[in-house]
């Protein structure tokens, strides 16, 4: 097992170093280095599940440890899947506003009569705005999804982790006054994950309220 934990954590610190490379490809090759990390990503996921079944069978006075080593891979791991597709949003909703940009631009605008004139200028203007303000609206949604996502993933795990600490707790025959403490702490984590979403919730309300 331990040969495949530093092995499955070797390529985490892979991904990670090779995702501060997305914002510095060429657009012609950077879908390949997305798919290049996608299937990293999935290979590790596959290699995760293997690391729990082999956790599970070791024995019970290094399973709970085993378990937790495991646990915190996963929870990398999906935070490196949530800024991959972060990301591959930000470059969708980017690309399909040059589209539209591009389109406008190439339009033959005409008059119907003397009198009748378009303002190019000024609508090329008013919609450059528009995109701006919808890149920016984009970008924001997109970044409160990943917090959103990263907090239900971490609050998953610290759920997870509270359980295991508590059977070893259990198994050691900690003091109750302990065992209370663990808990305390838990439901502290749990309200402020709580107050941490209401506030990017509100604050993307606010946003989305002004830029419409």
């Amino acid at each position: 097992m331990e040969t495949l934990y530093h092995q499955t954590n070797k390529q985490i610190q892979e991904v990670q170093f090779h995702m501060g490379r997305l914002e510095t490809t060429d657009r012609q090759s950077v879908h390949l280095l997305e798919n290049e990390l996608q299937a990293r990503i999935d290979q590790i996921f596959n290699q995760l599940e293997r690391l729990e079944m082999l956790a599970s069978k070791e024995p019970p006075n290094r399973r709970q440890n085993a378990k937790l080593r495991v646990d915190q891979l996963k929870y990398d791991v999906q935070h490196l899947q949530t800024a991959l597709r972060n990301f591959q949003h930000r470059r969708y909703s980017r690309e399909a506003q040059e589209r539209e940009r591009e389109e406008l631009l190439s339009q033959s605008f005409t008059t119907n009569d003397a009198d009748t004139s378009i303002p190019i200028d000024e609508t090329l203007q008013f919609n450059s705005g528009l995109q701006n303000a919808h890149r920016g609206m984009d970008d924001l949604l997109g970044s409160g999804s990943s917090i959103l996502n990263g907090l239900r993933d971490q609050r998953s795990t610290l759920k997870g982790t509270h359980k295991k600490m508590l059977d070893v707790a259990n198994m050691l025959g900690l003091s109750n006054t302990v065992m209370r403490l663990i808990e305390k702490r838990a439901s502290q984590d749990k309200f402020m994950m709580m107050a941490g979403m209401l506030a990017t919730c509100f604050v993307m309300f606010l946003v989305v309220k002004y830029l419409s």
